[in-house]
């Protein structure tokens, strides 16, 4: 602002002060309207180039404020997202649709039917199949968050999801997925106690002791994701709306912010640090006392039995774990974002379809409770007619 004329010439000197005030007020719109301008041309809005309203040698800061107000405005003035999914032609849209869909429902059946049996039948009423309960839960709430979604993206030609709604598919597809990897390091701590210390299994997962690890793999899910998403949802947001991928992923949502990622990208990672990589730890340590005592063991029938028990367990971590670290535990997200999704796939899809089948298929015990349980559905239904 010019300054303030010296009291001996107050008099004469007003009407040249208010002249410049007016001068100056008019330079400031002129470069207003110009920072507009730029604002438009900058696609990413990642870097807004900082200006200063000179006149002569002084800066309107009061300018400044108006244009950071503004670019703020702007920023949060995004209501929606657009996901670009899988752009295919529209035959192929259908055919994935298609494929998807009889996906999500064979999903839906395999948990609900383990849920069942677990809840239903005394044969399987040990830790080992509450933990395996619990897996089938978590599988089909990552299924629902993420999947119904991508499938309505299939048949609409505009794939949009709110803004609220975006950040809330976020936060409880990481909720679920991080409880769900703890509870899979809590499962091998179970199958470590099972084979290394039988007669003192009983004692050691007690009904309590269960129940207490399921609450804490939830917990740490729902602790550990809410100051990311809590930062991620502070971030200005100001176009381009477009999300490179069929859900709300991290990495590129935060690619769309208008300010500095660096934290957040860092917290992030520190985030997913300790809870892939320390469950990984964890299940690791554990199998290798599991296979060190089986390796012990004088007969050959033995060895199979313990080596089935913790064989699909061990299959599921595999798969889980690799994609996550492949996507997730990275300080940049530099690979391609198509392989990406094609990885994000194996964990919101196909992953809780197989994990049934896995689980099914390598255990006796499921196997015998599934048939009764076929048998008594097929002579109800004959009573019934």
């Amino acid at each position: 602002m010019p300054e303030l004329p010296q009291p001996e010439s107050q008099i004469n000197s007003l009407d040249a002060w208010f002249a410049q005030i007016d001068e100056t007020r008019r330079a400031a719109h002129a470069a207003l309207q110009r920072a507009k301008a730029d604002y438009k041309k900058h696609a990413d809005c990642k870097r807004l180039p900082e200006e200063k309203w000179k006149v002569g040698d002084q800066v309107d800061m009061w300018k400044d404020l108006e244009i950071s107000h503004l670019e703020r405005r702007n920023a949060t003035s995004i209501t929606e997202f657009i996901l670009i999914g899988f752009p295919n032609p529209w035959k192929i849209q259908i055919l994935l649709f298609l494929l998807f869909f009889l996906m999500l429902v064979a999903t839906m059946i395999g948990n609900t039917l383990i849920i069942i049996l677990v809840l239903t039948d005394y044969r399987l009423q040990s830790p080992m199949y509450f933990f395996l309960c619990n897996l089938s839960i978590i599988e089909i709430l990552i299924t629902l968050t993420v999947v119904p979604k991508m499938l309505q993206s299939f048949l609409l030609e505009q794939k949009k999801i709110s803004f609220s709604g975006c950040f809330i598919q976020s936060y409880f597809y990481f909720l679920f997925g991080t409880s769900e990897y703890v509870l899979l390091a809590m499962m091998s701590y179970d199958r470590y106690v099972a084979i290394c210390y039988p007669l003192h299994y009983t004692t050691i997962m007690s009904g309590k002791v269960c129940i207490s690890l399921v609450l804490a793999s939830w917990m740490s899910g729902f602790f550990s994701i809410l100051i990311p998403t809590v930062m991620k949802v502070g971030l200005p947001y100001c176009g381009p709306n477009v999300i490179n991928h069929f859900f709300c992923d991290s990495a590129p949502l935060l690619h769309l912010a208008c300010a500095d990622i660096h934290l957040v990208e860092f917290i992030d990672f520190l985030v997913s640090l300790p809870i892939i990589l320390g469950s990984l730890l964890l299940t690791s340590i554990s199998y290798i006392y599991i296979v060190s005592t089986i390796l012990h063991i004088p007969s050959a029938t033995g060895r199979q039995r313990a080596f089935s028990t913790c064989a699909s367990h061990f299959t599921v971590v595999s798969i889980g774990y690799g994609t996550s670290i492949f996507i997730y535990v990275r300080p940049s997200q530099t690979s391609s974002m198509n392989l990406n999704k094609i990885a994000s796939l194996i964990t919101t899809a196909i992953t809780p379809l197989l994990n049934p089948i896995i689980f099914t298929f390598r255990n006796q015990k499921v196997q015998e409770v599934f048939k009764d349980f076929i048998h008594k559905l097929t002579d109800t239904s004959k009573q019934l007619d």
